[in-house]
């Protein structure tokens, strides 16, 4: 069993290197991409403009990574500025058909579900910039999950997507409260998870710190499924290849896991009142002994907790078993009606490939930079969580493991089906069957059969 240790921080360039590169080499295990061919009409150049444009940026709240990247390629090419709005994950996510279709859409949104922009024709086609760019360098399994069908399958056809790093999630421990307990490891396998939190619940210390106002308890009710599902049968139905369903025996596993646990107490008693910043501030302010999140939010939690903290996989059912982990692309698409989209490309082009913005996906946002793996590796902090998180990235590569986010299945099941059904399943008002019963009956109703 591995011991528990506190973090010490200091900077030096990266000594695990070659997890940097497995990491880039091995995330979003899905088959590579088909089409690559030019899309008709477009007229590409991947030469920077020297006149004066304002690219506009649609994010999600709570994602500093792009006002970073803008600064730093402001910095660059000063003839270029930014404009970045944000609203929430469910928000953007309902509402992103609407502002693409627009008379003005933004050049870049944060798109975590292609759903029917692509059919509408309402996202760019990168194929020819594929071509231009030399993207043929990346690992295919990187690009797979940002491709699609004209059938509207994922993980294969033409690429719509790119990501401003490609994420990894877990669960994050407090060490002091562990060390209170009598905790000398993170947990191993689920049953002594849940022995972890039953010692937290009976001192008094929140076992998960949580939240449902927007959906964000999906951290730990997929981490939960993903330790009992198939993950192929998973993954096909994520990427909605026909006659894939959500009504498995593991998945039903897994969220009944779940009912136990809010019957057992371990999550907040205001959860669904808690969303994604309140309950990374109290867990940041030492309330809860693990919480569920992504590398994303290491450096926010590194800082609060300073040597108080550490970043682990989400154990396997049983101990010894391989692990299995959400991550993904942090996905944006281009507007197909964006006047700027040589120039919008160029910035993406840049993000993974640029020394200074790469470092820059690193530090904020804990995650592997993507692009070709041949390129120089950012520095990492030694000792700090996101260099376990690069570990973890790893880690996952090596195991196979990594699946894509349910809540990315559909563009209206996270906010129509998963947020109000999990917010029942987390306080206990309707059985794991249930929950997996209804998810796949609005997902149904929502792709027509």
């Amino acid at each position: 069993m591995a011991t528990l240790r506190r973090a010490r921080i200091g900077r030096s360039p990266v000594a695990a290197a070659a997890l940097l590169a497995v990491a880039g080499l091995t995330l979003a295990g899905c088959a590579p991409g088909g089409s690559t061919g030019p899309s008709e009409g477009v007229d590409v150049s991947t030469e920077l403009t020297d006149e004066e444009v304002v690219l506009t940026i649609a994010d999600e709240t709570g994602f500093p990574v792009t006002d970073a990247l803008a600064e730093e390629f402001t910095k660059q090419h000063p003839n270029i500025t930014f404009e970045v709005t944000r609203d929430t994950f469910q928000n953007l996510t309902a509402n992103a058909p609407r502002l693409l279709a627009s008379d003005n859409p933004p050049d870049l949104i944060r798109l975590p579900t292609l759903g029917d922009t692509v059919k509408d024709g309402l996202v760019a086609n990168l194929d020819p910039y594929f071509d231009a760019y030399g993207w043929d360098a990346w690992p295919a399994s990187q690009l797979a999950p940002l491709r699609m069908t004209d059938e509207g399958v994922r993980g294969s056809g033409s690429l719509y997507q790119l990501g401003l790093g490609y994420s990894v999630t877990g669960i994050y421990m407090n060490l002091a409260h562990a060390e209170t307990l009598g905790i000398d490891a993170p947990p191993e396998s689920i049953a002594e998870l849940e022995e972890q939190m039953q010692l937290a619940k009976d001192a008094g210390i929140t076992p998960i710190m949580a939240g449902d106002s927007d959906g964000v308890v999906n951290f730990v009710v997929q981490a939960a499924m993903n330790q009992y599902a198939d993950k192929d049968e998973f993954l096909s139905w994520m990427f909605n290849e026909p006659g894939a369903t959500y009504n498995t025996p593991g998945n039903v596993e897994g969220a009944e896991l779940i009912k136990k646990w809010a019957d057992a107490g371990y999550f907040p008693s205001d959860i669904n009142a808690i969303d994604y910043f309140t309950f990374v501030t109290r867990f940041s302010e030492g309330d809860g002994l693990f919480t569920f999140n992504g590398n994303w939010a290491a450096q926010g939690y590194q800082d609060a907790l300073g040597d108080d903290v550490t970043f682990f996989l989400a154990p396997p059912a049983e101990e010894g078993g391989d692990h299995v982990a959400m991550g993904a692309a942090n996905s944006f698409s281009a507007a197909a009606g964006s006047d700027n989209l040589n120039e919008i490309v160029y910035f993406l082009n840049w993000i993974h490939t640029d020394p200074a913005a790469r470092q820059i996906i690193v530090d904020v946002t804990g995650a592997s930079p993507g692009g070709d793996p041949s390129l120089p590796l950012p520095e990492v902090e030694p000792g700090s969580l996101i260099e376990r998180a690069i570990a973890m990235s790893a880690q996952i590569g090596a195991e196979n493991g990594q699946v894509d986010f349910m809540a990315n299945t559909t563009a209206g099941i996270y906010a129509g089906s998963i947020i109000p059904e999990s917010q029942l399943l987390v306080t206990g008002q309707i059985t794991g069957k249930d929950f997996v019963e209804r998810v796949q009956a609005f997902y149904e109703q929502e792709i027509g059969g």
